[in-house]
């Protein structure tokens, strides 16, 4: 069983952190209206075209979800832009709700749908307190990379997921 690899939205495809009067240079403008979007003007989101081709080649090692928000809705906006086919997701029980040991919300979740088996996380809140505390819960490997969200996936990003995956 190939070892997840657990992909965040907003931060690693959409770099919502850049300087909003300037694209990041290799993203596309999309205007989505996502269920949970409530504002009269459609959100902003910049995808980078190639990380779609990033992560499917990924997908020869990994199984590919979406640990986002955006939850399915992810298959929706996010996969067609990016030439992604349908992927499953972490269907949140509560979204930014408490968490343990000051850990991000997202983690006990993502620990919860590992269910022991090897992952990988890239997300842009991901700290320290998230490592450790997936170190002293989850038994089998775990990479947790922290993407910025000012720039999103990088080259070294998906170098370091594949050389993480190659070494299991």
């Amino acid at each position: 069983m190939k070892p997840l690899l657990l992909i965040d939205v907003d931060g690693p495809l959409n770099p919502y952190g850049a300087k909003p009067e300037r694209r990041p240079a290799g993203y596309a403008t999309h205007r989505m209206r996502p269920e949970g979007w409530r504002e009269k003007k459609p959100l902003r989101v910049w995808l980078n075209p190639g990380h779609g081709g990033e992560l499917l080649l990924l997908a020869d090692r990994f199984e590919l979800v979406w640990a986002t928000t955006w939850k399915g809705e992810a298959n929706r906006w996010i996969a067609p832009p990016l030439g992604l086919p349908e992927l499953p997701y972490i269907d949140w029980p509560v979204m930014h709700g408490g968490s343990p040991r000051g850990t991000f919300w997202k983690t006990r979740y993502v620990l919860d749908y590992a269910a022991g088996r090897p992952f990988a996380w890239v997300d842009d809140e991901i700290t320290e307190l998230d490592r450790e505390f997936v170190e002293q819960k989850h038994l089998a490997a775990a990479l947790l990379l922290r993407i910025d969200h000012r720039i999103g996936l990088t080259g070294p990003d998906f170098k370091a997921l594949e050389e993480w995956a190659a070494a299991l």
